[in-house]
């Protein structure tokens, strides 16, 4: 089972191309796949490598027959370029009733395992094989359905500073208070695997207020490659009271897709991290 682990995450580093763009819309989306590999720690007498290499056969082809049948998806040998997804896995038999399947499935545009599961099944028989091949091919076809996760840039929190105290003593912990605040919500947003947390970062950025650009960081966004644009704002009612806001729009249109507003909150700064998580966990990825 570590053996099949480390090939996996070996083929995460060094093999996983970028895919290319599909060449039509309608086009069934390509799914590279290339055989299993298959692993006998059993220790049995029996010389039994030609019948798992006939079973280890039977069951790719029936899982590529699973997935074709769908309609929206297309087999197709790893070494073909352009393909949206790739399967991947491996098979271990451990003892002479035991065996282990470890299956990941990667969306290769945006690099990211949507599905990496380990699956033990008893016997090996053809039916033992054939039930095995039965739920694998469910889960895969399960994890293929999922929507891809959403480029979002998320750029640094600003603070609005309604109080009368001096910026020149609380300026370095303000910046630090609020490189958290965007650190946590950027954590909180990329876990949820909705969304795929673009870089944005640059001077191009921090060089104006974005809460004040009239919506200009869609256009940056787009830029950045991302599909939508977060900005977020702190507004710090005294030091003790706060308010937390966030605005996404759409990178290519402009267009407002989802806001929330935290209401009066009670804390210093160093409860701004908590509070904007929640905010977004509650009314951006809660209300999905």
């Amino acid at each position: 089972m570590r053996r099949i682990s480390l090939i996996l995450s070996a083929f995460l580093l060094f093999v996983l191309p970028v895919a290319s763009s599909p060449a039509g819309a309608e086009d069934a989306i390509d799914v590279a796949m290339d055989d299993f590999s298959y692993t006998d720690t059993s220790a049995e007498p029996a010389n039994q490598t030609a019948a798992h290499e006939r079973r280890l056969s039977a069951f790719m082809a029936a899982l590529r027959r699973d997935i074709s049948a769908d309609g929206r998806y297309r087999p197709v040998p790893s070494a073909q370029d352009g393909a949206a997804f790739k399967v991947i896995g491996g098979i271990q038999k451990t003892s002479t009733l035991v065996q282990w399947a470890k299956v990941a499935v990667i969306d290769v545009g945006a690099k990211k395992l949507v599905m990496d599961k380990l699956y033990t099944f008893r016997g090996d028989n053809d039916e033992s094989w054939e039930r095995a091949e039965i739920f694998v091919s469910r889960e895969v076809m399960a994890a293929l359905a999922t929507p891809a996760p959403v480029a979002l840039a998320v750029f640094d929190f600003e603070l609005e500073d309604t109080t009368a105290a001096s910026a020149g003593t609380s300026a370095a912990s303000d910046a630090s208070y609020l490189a958290e605040v965007t650190g946590s919500v950027r954590e909180a947003l990329g876990q949820s695997g909705r969304y795929r947390i673009v870089d944005a970062g640059g001077e191009a950025v921090k060089a104006r207020a974005l809460r004040d650009c009239g919506g200009c960081e869609a256009a940056i966004a787009q830029k950045l490659g991302a599909d939508q644009s977060l900005i977020g704002v702190v507004r710090r009612v005294s030091r003790t009271e706060y308010t937390l806001g966030f605005q996404v729009r759409d990178a290519r249109t402009g267009a407002v897709l989802s806001r929330g507003d935290s209401g009066l909150r009670m804390g210093a700064d160093y409860s701004w991290k908590r509070g904007a998580v929640r905010l977004v966990s509650d009314k951006l990825i809660g209300s999905q």
